[in-house]
């Protein structure tokens, strides 16, 4: 993929499988054509604030929803999640987290920070697929953004 052209969806999962089953679920109902999937909040963040590997990228060109697990190597999902929502450039982005934590402490300070939808995943394959799908239905098709 050109980095350079414009991502539909940036997804921030560690889990590889995960990330396969999000990404097949997306592009099952024809949602999102471009994806671009990091490993953890490093790499999220340079992505987003165009540094380091994604430094030719243009910030202009936004994803249209990111998506974020929270459990992520190097920074933690709530600290890339602040960092967008504290810069002008980004705040606007919509940003679902995704992930298998229920933790009310998790949840209000995501909420604190500025998330807009939290979404716990689902474990099994049928239903993480089903959930997944809704999520860039609504996302990408019904959401109107900025």
């Amino acid at each position: 993929m050109n980095i350079n052209n414009v991502v539909d969806v940036l997804l921030v999962e560690d889990n590889p499988r995960d990330a396969e089953l999000t990404v097949r679920a997306l592009q099952k109902q024809h949602l999102a054509n471009k994806i671009h999937t990091v490993e953890d909040g490093v790499e999220a963040l340079d992505f987003l604030f165009c540094r380091g590997t994604y430094s030719s990228r243009d910030i202009c060109n936004s994803p249209q929803v990111v998506l974020l697990d929270l459990k992520l190597p190097k920074v933690n999902g709530l600290e890339v999640l602040r960092a967008i929502k504290q810069d002008e450039r980004t705040r606007f982005i919509p940003v679902v987290v995704v992930t298998s934590s229920r933790e009310d402490p998790d949840i209000k300070e995501a909420y604190a920070l500025g998330v807009n939808s939290y979404v716990v995943k689902p474990v099994g394959f049928k239903e993480f697929i089903e959930a997944m799908s809704q999520v860039g239905l609504y996302w990408l098709l019904v959401n109107q953004g900025p």
